[in-house]
């Protein structure tokens, strides 16, 4: 008959052994008889079909199937450890999973930094994260397909959301030096602006309501994707505003220049897109879900400049 498959004890007894260096020392760590511990190396290695300690000299050595096998059984025992706590998780409320939809123009450094202590934290808890534009990312939290989302206030009013303020992005308008708006110099005249083609982000979601946000020119190409919006600009097929965060290291290698618009009451009016947070009021993140959100406002509140310094 073939032997009974080890168990997780029995593994975890090796494991034991071999960072006390002794049968003795395992004991003591597991609080049990030496014999117990001999009695569970013992029965390991008959179902293994394979001695996994040397014990000819004073103290018990791995062989050489025992260094071998030591890798695959401390994969086991760590992944054993995981379905625990994913258990344990569960069972006191936690999410098995957090979705989390991201506006395109957010900071992406931000949530990089609240993610690495959330994985952390809550290692039992896999993050799922989309990245949308406007409308679209709003659309994903009210359909119940995200429990978090991190959007632009503007296109996310809608009453079902519960939201917060989180941080505040600023936008430039932009254009490559190449482009005839990137070879002048000094203020341009929204007259001069309205002469060339304007690159604008569209909510392919259309909840909206298709309202134009920003857009001075006539002549526009509507793009659904920011990642192509960028694309466009640094190629000099029009001109367009952009998260600064997203465009300083353009603007440093000079692949893009910052346009200055002429105002009556100012040059360049600085353009704030306020961010916040949001859930559906119905449907509450869990424990998770609210420890990242919580994380996240006191980073912002502790370094009110961290979005601005983003990359």
């Amino acid at each position: 008959m073939p032997q009974p498959a080890p168990s997780f004890d029995q593994l975890q007894v090796m494991l034991v052994v071999v960072e006390a260096g002794s049968f003795s020392g395992a004991a003591r760590r597991l609080n049990r008889a030496q014999s117990a511990v001999t009695y569970a190396i013992q029965r390991l290695e008959e179902q293994l079909g394979a001695p996994l300690f040397d014990r000819s000299a004073y103290r018990p050595t791995l062989t050489e199937a025992g260094r071998t096998l030591l890798p695959r059984a401390r994969l086991i025992a760590d992944e054993m450890h995981a379905l625990i706590d994913h258990a344990q998780g569960i069972a006191a409320g936690l999410e098995p999973e957090l979705t989390l939809i991201v506006d395109a123009m957010f900071p992406m450094c931000v949530l990089l930094d609240a993610l690495r202590t959330f994985g952390q934290r809550f290692p039992s808890v896999p993050p799922r994260i989309y990245v949308e534009t406007l409308g679209g990312a709003s659309e994903l939290v009210l359909n119940g397909t995200c429990a978090i989302g991190l959007l632009m206030s503007f296109g996310s009013e809608f009453e079902p959301l519960q939201r917060r303020h989180l941080l505040d992005i600023t936008l430039i308008h932009v254009a490559a030096p190449t482009h005839p708006l990137g070879r002048i110099e000094g203020p341009l005249s929204r007259e001069e602006l309205r002469r060339h083609v304007q690159l604008v982000l569209s909510d392919r979601s259309g909840l909206t309501g298709n309202r134009d946000y920003g857009v001075l020119s006539p002549q526009t190409w509507r793009l659904a994707d920011l990642g192509a919006k960028h694309a466009m600009l640094t190629a000099g097929l029009g001109w367009g505003s952009m998260p600064e965060h997203l465009v300083a290291d353009d603007l440093a290698a000079g692949r893009l220049k910052r346009l200055t618009i002429h105002s009556d009451k100012d040059d360049d009016p600085i353009v704030i897109l306020p961010v916040c947070t949001a859930y559906r009021r119905d449907r509450p993140p869990g424990p998770a879900g609210r420890w990242l959100l919580a994380h996240m406002a006191g980073m912002m509140a502790a370094d009110p400049d961290a979005a601005r310094s983003a990359g």
